[in-house]
């Protein structure tokens, strides 16, 4: 898969979740155990959309990359470390009994992130 296939798909999904989290919290974040009890609980998730957009942003604004590039391993990089990230807190939220039922799809989504993200890297190398 190319750069900008890679990209395209990455930006896409972040987008969905980025998109649901705002507009149907409600719907979502019982499936992970997690109750809305409040504005202010609706507020984070929709809150949560800035980074998840902003990931979605920039992944699709960097499509256009030039294969093998420095700026094409410097975005790879950091979606790689971001997924990672993803990876950490999600396991922690599991560990503390935060998440729970659909829960642990969250790290199964980092993981499988990362993975393709570090392939892609290492093929652009």
């Amino acid at each position: 898969m190319n750069t900008k296939v890679f990209l395209t798909i990455h930006g896409i999904i972040y987008a969905v979740f980025g998109l649901g989290l705002f507009f149907i919290p409600s719907l979502l974040w019982p499936n992970y155990g997690l109750e809305l009890n409040d504005k202010y609980a609706v507020f984070l998730s929709q809150h949560t959309t800035i980074f998840l957009g902003g990931i979605a942003i920039i992944s699709l604004l960097f499509r256009d990359v030039e294969e093998k590039s420095i700026y094409a391993k410097k975005i790879l990089t950091g979606l790689l470390w971001t997924n990672i990230l993803g990876i950490i807190i999600t396991l922690y939220a599991i560990s503390e009994r935060i998440f729970y039922g659909f829960g642990w799809s969250d790290p199964a989504f980092f993981a499988l992130l990362s993975i393709l993200s570090y392939l892609k890297l290492k093929q652009n190398q």
